[in-house]
């Protein structure tokens, strides 16, 4: 089985909370643009981008910096990574991210720490098959 977050837009505030506590967590900083998720505002709604461990950016890293762990969820090895961000262009949910004064991709590791911090349940874990 392979672990995901699944987001639901539908319940989302876009309190940011989330953003803030993997900020804080991985970063040590509060800064959203260093969070592995982020809330897009919308018109109406917000839209919450997180990896959802499909593999694509694994298939198109030319230094295998991006593998797979036993639970199915994409990391990045920094030492291998040469900031290339063929993974950012190749992601299509648009979940890898560049933040300003780092050459390393970031993306969601699907932790759980957001699944705490959010006041409305809009982010889960979840299981599927691998195919």
């Amino acid at each position: 089985m392979k672990k995901f977050l699944n987001t639901y837009d539908e319940d989302c505030i876009g309190c940011h909370a989330c953003e803030t506590i993997c900020a804080r967590t991985y970063f040590k900083v509060d800064n959203p643009e260093r969070s592995r998720i982020r809330i897009e505002e919308r018109e109406k709604s917000a839209h919450i981008v997180a990896c959802n461990q499909c593999e694509t950016c694994v298939q198109v890293c030319p230094t295998l910096a991006l593998t797979v762990n036993a639970q199915g969820v994409v990391l990045v090895n920094n030492r291998l990574c040469v900031g290339c961000y063929m993974c950012i262009a190749a992601c299509p949910n648009e979940s890898m991210f560049r933040y300003l004064g780092g050459i390393i991709p970031i993306k969601c590791i699907a932790c759980g720490l957001c699944l705490d911090s959010c006041p409305t349940e809009a982010i889960r874990i979840e299981e599927k098959q691998e195919n």
